[in-house]
């Protein structure tokens, strides 16, 4: 698990200090920072065509299918 963010004295003075655009700024740093940290990593590829692959009706093509729309959608294609 990631570390907590802490939100010191010295940061917080510095964003009670921002104007519109900094503060936008430093939200999309920290939400960019989010989404690294949520990467594929914490998805397991074998266990989830495991499971996939367990549901009556999805042969091999159609689990091959599935699994390269899963695979293209956590790379961001």
């Amino acid at each position: 698990m990631k570390e907590d963010f802490v939100l010191d004295r010295s940061l917080y003075k510095t964003i009670k200090n921002m104007n519109k655009d900094k503060m936008s700024g430093l939200l999309n740093d920290i939400y960019y920072m989010g989404v690294k940290d949520a990467s594929a990593d914490s998805v397991n590829m074998d266990t989830l065509r495991e499971k996939i692959g367990s549901i009556k009706g999805i042969g091999e093509s159609r689990l091959n299918e599935i699994m390269d729309v899963i695979g293209r959608e956590i790379n961001g294609e």
